[in-house]
């Protein structure tokens, strides 16, 4: 027997359902091929001197910009403040991996790090770095400061690759011709958490929505990936007891949220808390036992520290003896940016922007990066297609897409917005 996903249009991907309940036994990982960049190995690319085929133009060293703001010290004692150097150490491993391919292709790459501290305006530092003749900017920034740098870059030629935020409307309304996402956009988080729901038949969810304009965006792509794959959210209610996941010892709060999910009927809790205020609260404590996920619990993420399939443990290796530290998401978003510059200069035996942007959009273009797949970009809103891993805190549970979703084009547009979709119209 078929069972079909609750289809919203022509593209929606599909499920086969025949087998499943054999396939439940073990975790669904995509059979995919192990791959790693040639730049870890040293390896000759394609296309490469080394590799037989004519010599590229050398050029003078490429800059590579990446604006972000630092991480402040924490107050207090907190076992998981984020580090000093969260993002910009993937970068800094990129550029070597860049500079590595570099050596058979005679071009070499450099990062120009640019801490915006306090209130430093990003638009006036990408101004300042492109009159010096930077034209590749990777920002590590909210949405709408990366909205303000593609804009008044727009006229330069420079390629922007957004590492930081997962706004839809980044991939939408608010699209931009010369702006390349790296990290997922949250419906691609949220659809690889409704597949793997699906794919247990865990389709009656609780939300339990945030008070910030960011936990509600994380619940509105939840609510749209329920209706994709045809979950049912049963019951939804605002987190009003505080940030109770931070608080140090008892409050009066504390026993009303022990009581919040009482009298529900549902499959699984998903939190939608993206600042971590509140999240980690609610395991263990809901009144009926049942799992949580969401941004919180089980996660959908682009990257993880037990993630260590299709050579993604040497990539972790690599970092550690770099930074001194486990590689979180943001490190290998910023990774994967500053890596996509010198791929495509590779490919293209050619580090003019203009080129470059050109390129990636094409179906010459892949990027490895220990997914077990080359990655590409979407030509219609600039996304990059990836494997997506949902982990909960010490171990990876399963990959999206599962098994099973299907699509006409590649089962990674199953995740996010397909073509018909779109609402990316490019200024």
């Amino acid at each position: 027997m078929l069972l079909a996903c609750r289809a919203m249009r022509s593209s929606t991907p599909l499920l086969l359902a025949a087998g499943l309940a054999t396939s439940l036994a073990v975790i669904p990982i995509i059979p995919l091929q192990a791959q790693e960049p040639k730049a870890a190995t040293g390896e000759p690319p394609p296309g490469s001197p080394a590799a037989g085929v004519t010599a590229p133009v050398p050029g003078s060293e490429t800059q590579i910009a990446v604006l972000y703001r630092p991480v402040p010290a924490p107050s207090s004692y907190d076992a998981e403040a984020d580090p000093e150097d969260l993002g910009i150490a993937g970068g800094r491993m990129a550029v070597k991996d860049n500079n590595t391919t570099g050596r058979f292709t005679k071009q070499t790459f450099a990062l120009d790090e640019v801490a915006l501290d306090g209130e430093r305006d990003p638009v006036q530092a990408a101004k300042d770095l492109s009159a010096k003749g930077v034209r590749f900017f990777v920002l590590a920034l909210p949405a709408a400061e990366v909205l303000a740098v593609a804009d008044a870059l727009k006229e330069t030629g420079a390629v922007v690759l957004n590492a930081g935020a997962p706004d839809d409307r980044l991939r939408g309304a608010d699209c931009r011709a010369n702006l390349f996402h790296v990290l997922p956009s949250r419906a691609m988080q949220t659809d690889a958490l409704a597949q793997y729901l699906t794919l247990m038949r865990w389709r009656k969810i609780f939300l339990i929505v945030g008070p910030t304009e960011r936990d509600k965006a994380y619940a509105e792509a939840l609510r749209n990936s329920a209706r994709k794959f045809g979950l049912k959210i049963t019951a939804e209610k605002p987190w009003t007891f505080g940030p109770l996941a931070k608080a140090r010892g008892d409050t009066p709060t504390r026993a009303e949220a022990m009581v919040f999910t009482r009298g529900l009927d549902y499959d699984m809790a998903v939190v939608a808390d993206e600042e971590g205020d509140w999240g980690d609260y609610v395991p263990y404590r809901t009144v009926d036992p049942r799992p949580v996920g969401g941004t919180q619990g089980l996660i959908a993420a682009t990257w993880h520290p037990t993630l260590e399939t299709w050579g993604a443990a040497q990539a972790q290796n690599r970092f550690r003896r770099l930074a001194g530290r486990l590689m979180r998401p943001l490190d290998y978003q910023v990774w994967a940016a500053v890596r996509t510059v010198g791929e495509a200069a590779t490919q293209t035996r050619s580090t003019d922007a203009g080129k470059i942007a050109a390129h990636l959009v094409t179906p010459e273009f892949s990027l490895p990066a220990y997914k077990g797949v080359s990655l590409t970009y979407r030509p219609w809103d600039h996304q990059l297609r990836q494997p997506i891993i949902v982990v909960q805190p010490k171990a990876m549970v399963s990959v999206a897409p599962e098994q099973g979703f299907i699509h006409q084009r590649t089962p990674l547009d199953t995740l996010g917005a397909d073509e018909p979709e779109t609402a990316c119209k490019f200024r």
